[in-house]
């Protein structure tokens, strides 16, 4: 297996290019279902999660290859309606095929999907909502067994912002007669990234980034040529890195809007950041200090995909913070290796108390999920010695080479084979 050898006490310094975004590609690549033709997509990252769903496509007859950063996928020999269970347990975003499939053949069948365990995280509100749109859904025994004979547009409201069921929900919508109206949907700048996508293939969609999405759908979507949007929670996880470590650092391509709460948070804790249309500059010089209670919530909000980066900039900060996980129930469970590390971190059920310690130590620590894994490696920049990370397979379904980039930026820290 796989881990990372990270050395500690070196800033970082230095510039990097922000991969393709992984929560929007996933959904895009769903869409391609419903162009019945040839995309490209450019700047497409190649990730764990990324290959699960080529695999997926692959397995309905579906064709894909790589050229460079280049992903190209021809959907037009589509010939089935059935993901096997082991390929649905690989990753959560397998659930987003569902519309997709549905709005292409009338018919789905698919287990409940895997990912990371960060908690119950019930796929209720994509079913609910696709059979507003005329789907019959039979979930006996844990498989979906999903018909739509014909779907009609409807007017949807959701419960809870769900990015998930949002995304689902478009997808079907494209393939219904008529006008859907989603209410209460995800504001996530992946939303836009769909929206945009969707349309340039001959869609009419409109009002993502807001609380209602409109969808005309019946259209007939065409292939094309596309460029994936750059990863906000990978471009917060390097600028957390530099928080963490110290130093300057240049990613090219980050957008500050789609992390504004990220930022705003090393702003307060005396990280000093610029940016403009080529990307973000951090420059970090002297302690961190404690900030107001970070809470996680959906978009705007403070992203939940953040919040275990942003634990691990500030464990040797003056003073205390507070974080407050209000997505997932079970997303600090990167606490216990941190303190391995010699973190002094208070857990109480959806409240964590980050307390600034004088020194870190590299230990040999185990990755839980993606991000947590990410959070590993941002605190062995700033520990003494070396730490190993095992388990990274995780950090490698969101992250097409965080050793590589860290590396580029002046980190000590190497890719070995157990």
């Amino acid at each position: 297996m796989s881990q990372l050898l990270i050395g500690g006490g070196r800033s970082l310094q230095g510039e990097v290019a922000i991969q393709g975004a992984k929560n929007s590609v996933l959904p895009i690549l769903a869409a391609t279902i419903l162009t019945r033709s040839r995309v490209e997509l450019r700047g497409c990252p190649r990730l764990r999660d990324v290959d699960a769903s080529v695999r997926i496509l692959e397995t309905l007859g579906c064709r894909a290859g790589w050229d460079g950063d280049s992903l190209t996928v021809d959907t037009a020999g589509l010939n089935g309606w059935t993901i096997s269970d082991i390929l649905m347990r690989e990753m959560r975003s397998s659930a987003i095929f569902l519309g997709a499939i549905l709005a292409r053949c009338g018919q789905a069948e698919l287990s409940y999907p895997g990912g990371c365990e960060l908690g119950p995280r019930p796929i209720d509100l994509h079913l609910a909502g696709l059979r507003e749109l005329g789907a019959e859904i039979d979930d006996a025994g844990g498989i979906l067994h999903c018909t739509a004979a014909h779907m009609a547009g409807s007017e949807i409201v959701l419960s809870l912002p769900s990015v998930g069921a949002t995304e689902n929900l478009m997808l079907a919508a494209c393939g219904a007669e008529g006008t859907t109206v989603i209410s209460n949907a995800a504001r996530e700048p992946e939303i836009v990234n769909l929206q945009n996508f969707l349309n340039a293939c001959g869609g009419k969609v409109s009002g993502a980034g807001g609380s209602t999405v409109v969808v005309e759908g019946g259209r007939t979507l065409h292939g094309g040529v596309y460029t994936v949007m750059p990863d906000r929670i990978a471009a917060a996880t390097y600028l957390c890195a530099a928080a963490s470590a110290g130093g300057e650092i240049f990613l090219r391509g980050a957008r500050e809007q789609h992390l504004s709460t990220v930022t705003a948070a090393l702003r307060e804790a005396g990280c000093d950041i610029r940016s403009d249309a080529a990307g973000i500059v951090l420059s970090c010089r002297g302690q961190l200090k404690a900030i107001r209670p970070v809470r996680t919530a959906p978009y705007p909000g403070f992203p939940t995909d953040a919040q275990a980066v942003l634990m691990a900039a500030l464990l040797r900060h003056r003073g205390a913070t507070v974080f407050e996980e209000n997505i997932f129930e079970n997303r600090y469970r990167h606490v216990d290796e941190l303190t391995r590390m010699g973190a002094e971190i208070r857990v109480m059920g959806r409240v964590a108390v980050v307390t600034g310690v004088e020194t870190l130590r590299g230990a040999s620590v185990r990755c839980t999920d993606l991000r947590g894994g990410a959070a590993l490696c941002v605190a062995a920049l700033a520990a003494q010695g070396e730490t190993k990370v095992s388990a990274i397979d995780h950090i490698d379904r969101g992250y097409q080479d965080l050793a590589g980039d860290l590396r580029a930026l002046g980190a000590d820290i190497v890719r070995t084979e157990e």
